[in-house]
């Protein structure tokens, strides 16, 4: 009998020490031994030759919108779940802003059931926080399968609302786990709606302006303070917010997207109109080169995504009737790969950001890094490859991303789930495999 059921050879391993050259053999789903780089092959069931390729931890993306159940036209979790794989990512957290919305057992149930190797990588489910539900979030964020709650403090795509500071304070004190928390000022933007102008969706980012977003997030600091709850505040847009939460990292995380990393609005408005439409907004150069500054400055903790598809007719809209939101989750790691190769940052930071990050923040068991005992989840990737972001790569049911065109330098190769092989040099497994994520605040209490 094979010692191992998958070696990987003779691949760049990126341990958590560094990047060696090794081999990694796998059992029962497990990493079990990491060694020499050229181990024999019939050590195993079967092997992967990996010259010349980077061995990454499973990369995680936890803000994704797969829009399961209710709005599956745009996506749902097969689909979602199929580009994410494709992308080289490992394990999703999905958003509860769906129809019905996720705001109870028995949609998370529902969802846990529906996704059940239907998706093809690991998942978690947020619940969503309303103005009726505080009382049940404690049970509810327990819930196997749950990646905790989810807060939208401004409206955006759903109608899941959390505005009121007595509101936020009452769900604030329901649970232990940290809470997500979409940061913009519900009453700013409301008082600020004629500053959209119709068919110029360049008006989007006045609108949802910088104060909505830091206005939002000193809120929640100070609501999280006084109810003694960690946080993690979403798609931060602004350096003046990664600024201040850095001040608060004893109470606050945080997360940045490759969108805002990417795209500037001076540019972007103009190309893409209402396909640049997300909330928070794609802002200016200088925006965009602030969150640089604080994304190698060590302080966001995650890069996540969020990934919300619309359809090509959705986004077709004139502005304001356009929705928000953008698709991502196949794009991420391409495009992360994309600026280490123009020196914007390094492999290691983005590695902390995909794996080690997620896992530090929501006490993830056995997943986000590489080591002996963990969960064999690998993102194998080719920094040299030089390629072309096309329509007919992307998996996503809504067709259409707004990176399409683009050269890069850095491409995913294979992703592989617990031990088995999902994708390879973009071709899937038979079936897909995709199984609940486990955390510590729930299986052990």
């Amino acid at each position: 009998m094979a010692k191992f059921d998958l070696i990987l050879t003779n691949g760049t391993v990126h341990l958590p020490a560094g990047p060696v050259q090794a081999s990694i053999g796998v059992r029962n789903g497990k990493i079990v031994e990491i060694g020499a780089p050229n181990r024999p092959t019939g050590d195993a069931g079967e092997t992967i030759d990996c010259t010349g390729l980077d061995i990454l931890p499973g990369v995680i993306d936890t803000q994704v919108h797969f829009r399961e159940p209710g709005l599956v036209h745009k996506e749902d979790l097969e689909s979602g779940s199929r580009a994410a794989v494709l992308g080289g990512v490992t394990a999703v957290f999905e958003m509860p802003n769906t129809k019905p919305n996720t705001d109870s057992a028995e949609a998370i149930e529902d969802k846990l059931t529906r996704a059940h190797h239907r998706m093809w990588c690991d998942h978690a489910f947020y619940v969503g926080a309303t103005n009726h539900n505080a009382a049940s979030l404690a049970e509810l964020e327990r819930m196997p399968g749950t990646a905790g709650v989810k807060i939208f403090m401004g409206a955006s795509t759903g109608d899941l609302l959390v505005a009121e500071d007595s509101s936020l304070a009452e769900v604030l004190a329901s649970g232990h786990r940290r809470v997500a928390i979409h940061a913009e000022d519900e009453a700013r933007m409301n008082a600020r709606a004629g500053e959209r102008v119709t068919g110029d969706a360049s008006s989007h980012p006045v609108w949802r302006d910088d104060e909505s977003a830091l206005l939002a997030t000193r809120r929640i600091l100070s609501l999280a303070r006084a109810a003694r709850r960690r946080i993690h505040v979403l798609h931060v847009t602004t350096p003046a917010e990664l600024e201040l939460l850095g001040q608060n990292k004893d109470i606050a995380s945080c997360e940045v997207t490759p969108q805002h990393l990417t795209l500037a609005g001076e540019e972007a408005y103009p190309r893409l109109g209402t396909w640049a439409q997300m909330n928070p907004p794609i802002r200016s150069g200088v925006h965009r080169d602030g969150l640089w500054h604080w994304l190698n400055q060590g302080v966001p903790d995650i890069l996540g995504s969020d990934h919300a598809p619309h359809t090509r007719e959705e986004k077709a809209k004139t502005y304001p009737d356009s929705p928000s939101g953008m698709p991502g989750v196949q794009t991420m790691l391409p495009l992360m790969l994309d600026h280490v190769a123009h020196g914007r940052t390094t492999l290691q930071r983005v590695i902390d950001l995909t794996s080690a990050g997620p896992q530090r923040v929501f006490n993830i068991i056995g997943k986000g890094r590489i080591a002996a005992g963990y969960d064999a989840d690998f993102s194998i990737v080719d920094l040299k490859a030089r390629w072309v972001i096309t329509d007919e790569w992307l998996a996503s049911r809504c067709g259409w991303s707004p990176f399409t065109g683009m050269e890069l330098t850095g491409r995913p190769i294979g992703t592989i789930v617990r031990g088995r092989r999902v994708m390879w040099d973009g071709a899937l497994a038979e079936a897909a495999i995709g199984e609940p994520i486990r955390f510590e605040a729930v299986e052990f209490g």
